[in-house]
């Protein structure tokens, strides 16, 4: 991401009245099988709004993408995580990536490498051993690209779809100056 688009942009954690904007990004994003309702990501903001990331275009306020995921000393992502936010443990090692959301007008300027980047660091410190998130072929080598390894076919079948589990280990590193200043940020 250019430094120009990098100051574009304030990465923090989410507000509870910005589900409504989120939820919407979701259903953009994803085909409806495959999205989280309306209700749910209520629900998530409500619960575990720690386990969200936001990046808010500071021009016009708006949203432009979000990462979320719940918490656990589980090491297999299964669809139960999609349906029941009471499967968070606050003080899991790993992290079930939930979503990444990208608004189409926001894509290939590398947002999502640096959302992602963000994210890793700040669970990273928060003392997470790892990353673990669900994908279509076609995403496997972005993953690949921002560290995760392809632990090949999940046994989540979410939304009809055969995906790829990927893992990305948070051993120790220096943040990037995106991470620091999400990280300053709690």
């Amino acid at each position: 991401m250019t430094q120009e688009n990098l100051v574009r942009f304030e990465f923090r954690n989410i507000k509870k009245n910005e589900a409504e904007q989120t939820a919407e990004i979701e259903r953009i994003c994803f085909p409806p099988n495959e999205a989280c309702t309306p209700e749910m990501m209520h629900l998530r903001v409500e619960k575990v709004p720690e386990m969200f990331l936001v990046v808010v275009d500071k021009a016009t306020g708006k949203i432009a993408g979000f990462i979320n995921g719940l918490s656990t000393n589980e090491m297999v992502l299964r669809d139960e995580f999609f349906q029941n936010a009471d499967l968070y443990d606050p003080a899991g090692e790993n992290v079930m990536i939930l979503g990444v959301d990208v608004l189409p007008e926001y894509r290939r300027i590398g947002l999502a490498s640096e959302m992602m980047e963000c994210y890793k660091n700040r669970e990273r410190q928060n003392g997470r051993k790892r990353l673990i998130l669900t994908c279509l072929e076609s995403k496997v080598a972005m993953y690949r690209k921002m560290g995760y390894e392809d632990n090949g076919m999940s046994v989540s079948s979410w939304g009809g779809e055969q995906w790829h589990e990927m893992t990305c280990k948070l051993g120790k590193g220096i943040p990037g100056a995106i991470a620091k200043t999400a990280l300053e940020l709690g």
